[in-house]
This record gives C-alpha cells, sequence and structure tokens, in this order.
C-alpha cells in the first residue's frame, strides 16, 4: 500500500554521532511519507523510547559506543521488545558473513553507510511494506586456485562445536579477545585501534585463532556462533 503524508512510516533513529542523527532527521523530514518520532543517541535510549513512542521502521547503526549493547545483542533486544518494528542497519560492516547475522538477529534490511540517503529511503518504504532490503555489501572474495571446497566439507554441527569448544583452550587470551571483536563485527583495524596494536599484530593473531579452531574463513567463524554460541 502506497503511504502518505496522512498515514506517514513512522521512524526512530539510533546513532550515536549527533550530526548523523539530525542529518538524517532532517532528510526524512523532506519525504511527505515518512514521519521521524524518536531520535536516539544509545541503544537503551531506544529500547527505553520505543515504549512511550512506538515506531514502524527502526534505523539503527550498529557500532555504538565502547560502553554501548553491541549490535548483535541490540538487534535481538529490539527484535524481542518491539516484535511489529522493523529493523534496518545503517553500517560500516558490509562484510557478507556480518551482514547475514544481522538478518539473523532480526534485521529486515542493511544499508552499507557508503551508499546515497536515498537507498536508505527506499529501504524504509520496501522493509515497512513488508519486504527485505541489502545493498553495499561487499562481495565475497573468490576461493584461492587449486583449493577447491565440497559443498558439504566444511558443514558445521554439533560436533564442530564440541570440537571447538575444546581447541578454545589452547587459544591465548589476546587471540581469544580479537576473535570475539569480530563476532561483535569489528574489522582488523578496528581491532587494532582498540587495543593499540598494529594491523599486521591483530591479523596474525587472528589467522592463528582461526587455525586452532580449524576454521578458515569468517563465514565459518559465525556459523560455529550461531550452533553453539558459548564455544568461545
Amino acid at each position: 500500500m502506497l503511504r502518505t503524508a496522512e498515514n506517514p512510516i513512522r521512524l526512530a533513529l539510533l546513532d550515536d554521532h549527533a550530526i548523523v542523527r539530525h542529518g538524517l532527521s532532517n532528510r526524512f523530514s523532506k519525504e511527505p511519507d515518512l514521519q521521524v518520532v524518536g531520535i536516539y543517541a544509545t541503544g537503551r535510549e531506544m529500547i527505553g523510547g520505543l515504549r512511550v513512542t512506538p515506531a514502524e521502521v527502526l534505523v539503527v547503526d550498529y557500532s555504538l559506543g565502547p560502553t554501548e549493547i553491541d549490535g548483535i545483542n541490540l538487534l535481538q533486544v529490539l527484535k524481542i521488545k518491539y516484535p511489529l518494528s522493523k529493523i534496518l542497519v545503517a553500517s560500516s560492516h558490509n562484510n557478507p558473513a556480518t551482514v547475514e547475522l544481522m538478518m539473523r538477529a532480526g534485521a529486515k534490511g542493511f544499508v552499507a553507510k557508503t551508499e546515497p540517503l536515498s537507498a536508505m529511503i527506499e529501504a524504509i518504504r520496501v522493509i515497512a511494506a513488508g519486504g527485505t532490503y541489502a545493498r553495499g555489501v561487499e562481495e565475497d572474495l573468490p576461493e584461492e586456485p587449486g583449493l577447491p571446497v565440497a559443498p558439504d566439507e566444511r558443514a558445521i554441527d554439533a560436533t564442530a562445536v564440541l570440537e571447538a569448544k575444546e581447541k578454545n583452550r589452547s587459544l591465548s587470551p589476546r587471540e581469544r579477545e580479537v576473535i570475539r571483536c569480530c563476532l561483535d563485527g569489528m574489522s582488523v583495524i578496528e581491532i587494532a585501534q582498540k587495543f593499540s596494536k598494529s594491523r599486521k599484530t591483530i591479523s596474525n593473531q587472528k589467522q592463528s585463532a582461526m587455525s586452532k579452531l580449524g576454521l578458515r574463513t569468517d563465514s565459518e567463524l559465525f556459523e560455529l556462533r550461531e550452533q553453539g554460541n558459548d564455544f568461545i
């Protein structure tokens, strides 16, 4: 159904940058079928504010401050507390595995922050109408030549989860922290900045941890977390 100024899509915005929040609000206010009813700087503010002022679509920044609820947990809380609200994630974390994890956690749409605002407006209208939307997801890198993988060769099951829990004991404390940060959707560069280490150091620690866990790709890591989220 086409929405109008008399029946607008009610929006709530969450971003920890004031300029972004108000920039989005000003842009959306120019669309006759969109109405911003809530603007929030923290996940806790949004969770509380939606009780008083419900919104149909929640435009959520995936990466908030270090003291904030992490992205996946926030999406899950919003989905449980406000099941009628549809979540659109805006993020610079646009690798396929992370986006898939967002969608599993409850998001109905994803728009990379590098995309134009027109894409976000389109996404809002699509998910408000009951659809799903993803734009700006980076392409998977091609497989290395000479290393074909059978479709079921890397299937993750309960046995793999148990094995990973066992292998987890061999990880160093820093390797464990790096993997946890990866599962929170952080890039190697962001992890390096968090721990004041070089990108090469963090990359080596991540690769070492992945090797110890018997994993080769981020997709396998996220799949393992889905099937046994306390494995690390």
